[in-house]
């Protein structure tokens, strides 16, 4: 039987689900996690490697000669070096579109925990304050309906488009800037620039995938044409921000708010200047995390898996 290993499976399976349909297709090691030092003793004689995040570069790939695939447990393949896998016969899969519903769920999730302040009423409520109140009903800070507000969304992707969609049904208006306006074209989206999607939005949603041309496109500039009362959500990419700029602008309330999933270095073992800035939201990266989105994510694991040992490998990338 082949032999599969599991870098880190613990993200995607912390132990609610079964490896069962996996161990079915071979003889399978699984890792929580897998440090860099141990990645050539843990895979050394591995046909078939999954990975989310444990990095399998040039140097390590050339190291393990009975590799024969790499199925990336996410969308990002980037901790692969494809092009060496390529040159040492290496087929390189990955799972898509898993977590749509998940991740633009998150997205208004932290936009809700803005404007409809239920931590803090909660946590007011906890305190004794409503039975101490003569009022049989109070508000701690106004909150807001999303019926009749702009939400710009960077970005029209599968997410993207789900974001869009629930937005619809929230009755807020929805602006868009994509790279393909004309292909991509959604019934009640308006396509804008990025400038004007900035300017009349009272949400901004980031949802395209990072390039060295969008790097840090969230920025001082950018954020100074925002509304002073908007809020930015991002659970894409943390490198589409420059986090100083936007702490600066939280802190000197040129915007209300930001809601992040994702941050520049994760984890952030040193720390990050926007962890515990007011008005700013973070949640450590677990927009896509769901239960039922890591079982998706574990049922296609198996389904690329299973497609190699057929000789027919499926999300292969490149192919």
């Amino acid at each position: 039987m082949p032999k599969i290993v599991v870098l880190d499976g613990h993200t995607m399976n912390p132990g609610d689900l079964s490896w069962e349909k996996m161990e079915a297709l071979g003889e399978l090691s699984v890792y929580t996690h897998t440090p860099p030092t141990l990645v050539g003793e843990r895979a050394k004689d591995a046909e078939i490697i999954l990975t989310n995040k444990v990095v399998l570069d040039q140097s390590k790939i050339r190291k393990l000669p009975n590799l024969k695939c790499i199925s990336v447990m996410a969308t990002g393949f980037n901790v692969v070096d494809v092009g060496a896998a390529r040159e040492h016969g290496v087929v390189v899969c990955n799972v898509r579109r898993y977590a749509t519903d998940s991740v633009a769920q998150h997205v208004f999730a932290l936009l809700l925990g803005f404007w409809s302040k239920i931590s803090l009423h909660n946590k007011s409520v906890t305190e004794r304050d409503w039975q101490k109140s003569p009022y049989w009903s109070y508000n701690l800070s106004p909150t807001t309906e999303l019926a009749g507000k702009i939400i710009g969304i960077y970005g029209l992707g599968q997410i993207g488009r789900k974001v869009a969609q629930i937005a619809l049904a929230f009755g807020m208006e929805v602006l868009s800037h994509h790279k393909h306006p004309l292909r991509d074209k959604m019934h009640g989206v308006a396509f804008t620039t990025f400038e004007e999607m900035l300017q009349r939005s009272d949400v901004i949603t980031l949802h395209a995938p990072l390039t060295v041309e969008n790097e840090g496109i969230i920025n001082r500039t950018s954020l100074s044409k925002m509304k002073p009362t908007a809020i930015l959500i991002n659970t894409g990419r943390g490198g589409l921000i420059v986090e100083q700029d936007l702490k600066d602008a939280l802190e000197d309330g040129r915007i209300a708010g930001a809601g992040l999933d994702v941050l520049s270095e994760e984890p952030p073992k040193d720390g990050n200047i926007l962890i515990g800035v007011p008005n700013c939201i973070i949640t450590p990266h677990n927009a896509w995390a769901t239960k039922e989105s890591r079982a998706r994510l574990l049922e296609e694991s198996v389904l690329n898996v299973e497609a190699f040992l057929a000789g027919r490998p499926r999300n292969e990338i490149g192919k």
